[in-house]
């Protein structure tokens, strides 16, 4: 190939994906633009995966006696309550992964955010119940996730506690080491704790750790599924971005993300992601697929942006189909996004972008919150762009942090 023709496709590729020119910018204008840190963490995202699998295999002997430790497996009435723990996005780590743990484990697994246990903790505890909390990290920092792990060590001896955070270093992890009896941490790789505001391929690592951690049973089988998941991933960072901008380019100002059952989670974050990257500029709302006709639909106008992560699952997707035919015949937003396992015959004619995974057909639902959320990392990384804004810091009035501070605790 002549150096022209390498010219021309490599401008073909930048064309084609707008995420590309970010990640080669200069350090000053990166700073400057505030995206030193997002746009690499997004990109980054598939080949880290296989870091936290690799990392959840070293530590898998030291995971399974904790775990048998704490009665997972047993099939009795000594077999612990799981609660998925963590704030915001981390919060939505725990959704992603209730059905697996529930399908892998055959125990009652729920999903619990630190902020409700902090202010209801004791009406949340069956007295004579056994609990395992795996609660979820960024930074292990977070005034309430610490203030939750310190109480319920000091007050719930049948409690005990597996933290997995991306901090070795934050207090959650420091607790960890100092009662040993009773918890563990899994720390992933420092690269997945990022670095800008918004939780991007920390998110979604710590979904891995936790469908590994699913999986400890059989993580040589699970390793194939992720290898799968890996490939997905980073074609769709390949196709993905042009959408985005694309979408961002039109200057919605309300944004809907739809989902069922883990697909649910993904609505959740996607929805906070680009309320966090716009600082607040687009208001956004995340809803179950048959949740959305109860009212916040209503929220539905011609400025809105109406995303489904369509379900691989032949029932669930009826379901999904049918409310997409609806908000076509309403006329209701402005652009419709389906994001679908498979190019499914028809969807043309429902929404204004279809973005087929070309998933494995065994890579069920549970397992796609990692891949299906990078459409919404990207549309709030290019509509944080759009406003002026900077995306690795861009609450310009410091209304939120990387980490929440000045939470007094009672």
């Amino acid at each position: 190939m002549s150096s022209r023709d390498q010219v021309t496709e490599m401008n073909e590729k930048v064309v084609n994906n707008p995420l590309l020119p970010l990640l080669g910018l200069g350090a000053e204008e990166n700073e400057a633009r505030g995206l030193r840190y997002t746009p690499h963490e997004i990109y980054q995202q598939p080949e880290t995966w296989r870091s936290t699998y690799e990392r959840c295999v070293r530590k898998a002997p030291e995971l399974n006696r904790f775990l048998e430790r704490s009665g997972v497996g047993r099939r009795d009435h000594l077999e612990p309550v799981v609660f998925l723990v963590g704030a915001g996005t981390s919060d939505y780590v725990g959704r992603a992964l209730t059905h697996l743990f529930r399908a892998r484990w055959q125990c009652e697994a729920w999903a619990i955010p630190s902020t409700d246990l902090l202010t209801n903790m004791e009406s949340l505890i069956t007295p004579g119940k056994k609990y395992l909390w795996i609660a979820f990290s960024r930074s292990g920092d977070s005034p309430e996730g610490v203030a939750v792990l310190t109480k319920a060590l000091d007050t719930h001896p049948q409690i005990r506690h597996l933290v997995i955070t991306c901090n070795e270093t934050g207090r959650m992890a420091q607790i960890c080491s100092a009662q040993a009896e009773r918890t563990l941490a899994l720390l992933l790789d420092p690269a997945v704790n990022d670095r800008g505001l918004a939780m991007t391929s920390s998110f979604t690592n710590l979904v891995i750790a936790g469908q590994c951690l699913a999986h400890l049973d059989d993580l040589p089988g699970y390793g194939d599924l992720l290898g799968g998941m890996s490939e997905v991933g980073a074609r769709f960072l390949q196709s993905a971005p042009k959408c985005a901008a694309e979408i961002a380019a039109m200057g919605c100002t309300r944004a809907c993300f739809v989902g069922s059952g883990a697909l649910a989670a993904v609505a959740n974050e996607s929805a906070l992601k680009l309320l966090e990257l716009t600082a607040g500029r687009v208001e956004t709302l995340s809803e179950s697929v048959l949740g959305l006709r109860h009212g916040p639909m209503s929220a539905v106008d011609e400025n809105t942006l109406f995303v489904a992560f369509l379900s691989s699952n032949e029932k669930r997707r009826c379901y999904e189909i049918d409310l997409l035919k609806e908000v076509r015949e309403k006329r209701l937003g402005k652009v419709t996004v389906v994001v679908t396992p498979q190019p499914y015959q028809g969807l043309d004619a429902l929404a204004d972008f279809v973005l087929p995974l070309d998933v494995p057909m065994a890579l069920a639902d549970e397992y796609r919150p990692p891949v299906d959320v990078i459409l919404a990392q990207l549309l709030g990384l290019f509509h944080s762009l759009n406003a002026g804004l900077q995306p690795d810091r861009p609450s310009p009035n410091g209304v939120i942090s990387r980490v929440v501070s000045h939470v007094n605790i009672y």
